[in-house]
């Protein structure tokens, strides 16, 4: 049956699972825009460390929320929200189809289940307590007591993801209620449209060496020049320096672990990552899945039989 909604085409999947070039071929295909759901190609200046796509790869189709931010400003899930729905509307509204590309399963689901985050201001003192307890006592200690406050919060985050970590003590701290508590009181009105979700999957050990390979590509683009460059320019970040990558290098500059501890830091925390976001995405029980390494000619045609 043809859907009565808009159709918003979803491509997820783990990092380096090769969601860019397939997005941007689509969109060429479908005469469609692609809106990045990807928490950290938020930021300007951030671009080796997030793999963010370049002009040249993008080929002329046009993205949406890449470069919004500067790293020393906070940008939250409600936010984001409410940018990639202005974003799907500019784009149904141009006649084109909007395809929403990322990793980042806190975003995607904020759509798809049309999730409203209250975009609760932060309390600057509260956030400055929780930080400095977490220099003397430890992040794991924090990461009990959110576990303690939400379980099924934490299940969802690796216990070394202060922000996500510190996040949940806030809101619990300023509302009384969890993180999950409040994510199911905001799931009251049906999504807005038709999402069609599609996620990439690749054989474990094959995910693990393309991600390793991108780790030595990144090192070699210079991601140390991008992260003390940035590091030197702000005083402050938010969130920026807790992604991926990024914390990793500012340890080296700090010299507290050495180039090869580093390399191996980024290279092991990239691959929990993906193993994370797959847990993430298999939990979607519309998702469909496209083999990794299948020819993107082949995905795209499976996409658009998904479409009808």
């Amino acid at each position: 049956m043809k859907s009565q909604k808009p159709i918003v085409i979803v491509i997820g999947g783990p990092t380096a699972s090769g969601k860019t070039g397939l997005s941007i071929a689509l969109a060429k295909e479908i005469n469609g825009q692609i809106i990045s759901a990807d928490s950290m190609q938020i930021y300007k200046e951030m671009n080796i460390g997030t793999a963010k796509v370049t002009k040249e790869e993008m080929k002329g189709i046009k993205h949406y929320l890449i470069d919004r931010v500067y790293p020393n400003e906070r940008y939250s899930v409600a936010q984001f929200k409410e940018d990639a729905e202005k974003a799907i509307r500019t784009i149904l509204e141009e006649g084109k189809v909007p395809i929403v590309v990322g990793g980042t399963g806190l975003y995607i689901n904020s759509l798809i289940y049309n999730i409203h985050y209250e975009d609760t201001k932060i309390d600057e003192e509260y956030r400055k307590f929780l930080e400095k307890r977490v220099e003397e006592e430890g992040l794991e200690t924090l990461y009990q007591e959110a576990k303690a406050i939400d379980e099924e919060a934490t299940r969802k985050i690796s216990e070394r993801d202060q922000k996500r970590i510190l996040r949940i003590l806030e809101l619990y701290h300023q509302t009384g209620k969890t993180k999950t508590q409040l994510e199911i009181e905001s799931r009251k009105e049906e999504p807005k449209y038709d999402y069609r979700v599609f996620g990439l999957h690749w054989e474990r050990e094959v995910l693990y060496d393309r991600i390793n390979q991108r780790v030595n590509q990144m090192l070699k683009q210079g991601l140390i020049q991008e992260v003390e460059t940035i590091w030197k320019k702000y005083k402050e970040f938010p969130t920026a320096m807790q992604g991926l990558g990024y914390k990793e290098v500012v340890q080296y500059l700090k010299e507290e672990v050495s180039y090869e501890e580093m390399e191996e830091n980024i290279k092991r925390e990239s691959r929990r990552y993906a193993k994370r976001q797959m847990t993430w995405f298999r939990a979607i029980p519309s998702i469909k899945w496209l083999e990794g390494e299948e020819k993107i000619q082949n995905n795209i045609h499976i996409i658009l039989e998904g479409l009808e």
